[in-house]
């Protein structure tokens, strides 16, 4: 563990920390990406990501929490409380930031259950809808999580944060709508889009065999090409005056419905 203090806000390193966490570009570029708080790198050690280097703030990290973390194999700073600020994407993150490499997943990388129970997004938006769509998919068990023909960068340091983690604890897969469908053709996966028209109520569909739920965006739905793809249409009642639910809170409806059924 090679252990140096930086105090200057000009440090080339509290440079690079900056730059990866407000510019997808750079993290695409260094093959590398920013995550903050004790319960996050936890979950990212867990997963078997490899940490490049470590900075902290005694002043404000828990000393037992750190004490788990650090290692001889990883590059260590210390830094001041000016300069953590500076670094930090947001507060309270426990004065613990790492730089991490980034793993790219591909479908045939899945390891999937007997009955594999996933959640596909086409085209998703905001990282914030994803991030809490991860911490369902985790809660319910998911296989994994695709994202096909994505508008937000994986490592977005907002979907990591509102992730809470779960972007390491859920398999997670970019790929094209395309590959998608076939490989869940190819392993006689039930494609359910959700959609309000020609579509029946979810809690009337079977969720027990191996299922896959697409979500499209808030704003356009679903495109044609996952409309004409899928098994089945499925839709959740609306009986108020709107005609949409978040993505997220729709996701976990469907989660756990499909739970449901494959504990009855």
């Amino acid at each position: 563990m090679t252990e140096n203090k930086i105090v200057s806000l000009q440090n080339v390193k509290v440079k690079q920390v900056v730059s990866l966490q407000q510019k997808s570009a750079e993290r695409r570029k260094q093959g590398v990406f920013v995550v903050e708080g004790i319960r996050e790198l936890q979950h990212c050690l867990n997963a078997g990501y490899t940490f490049n280097s470590i900075f902290y703030c005694p002043e404000l990290a828990d000393t037992h929490a750190l004490s788990s973390l650090l290692s001889d194999n990883i590059a260590s700073y210390e830094v001041s409380p000016e300069v953590y600020e500076k670094m930090a994407y947001r507060g309270s993150t426990e004065g613990i930031i790492a730089i991490v490499q980034t793993r790219q997943l591909r479908l045939k990388d899945l390891h999937l259950s007997k009955h594999p129970l996933l959640i596909v997004l086409e085209s998703v938006e905001k990282p914030g809808n994803l991030g809490a769509i991860l911490r369902s998919a985790d809660a319910a068990g998911a296989d994994a999580v695709i994202v096909c023909d994505p508008l937000t960068d994986l490592y977005n340091p907002n979907l990591i944060r509102s992730s809470i983690g779960a972007i390491f604890s859920v398999p997670c897969i970019a790929c094209s709508s395309d590959d998608c469908i076939s490989f869940l053709k190819l392993n006689n996966i039930k494609i359910l889009t959700a959609q309000l028209q020609d579509s029946k109520l979810y809690y009337d569909t079977d969720m027990t065999c191996g299922t896959a739920i697409i979500m499209g965006t808030e704003s356009t739905g679903l495109t044609d090409t996952w409309r004409q793809a899928a098994d089945a249409h499925i839709r959740i009642p609306m009986l108020g005056q709107l005609d949409s639910l978040n993505v997220s809170v729709s996701a976990a409806i469907l989660l756990y419905e499909a739970v449901r059924q494959r504990n009855n």
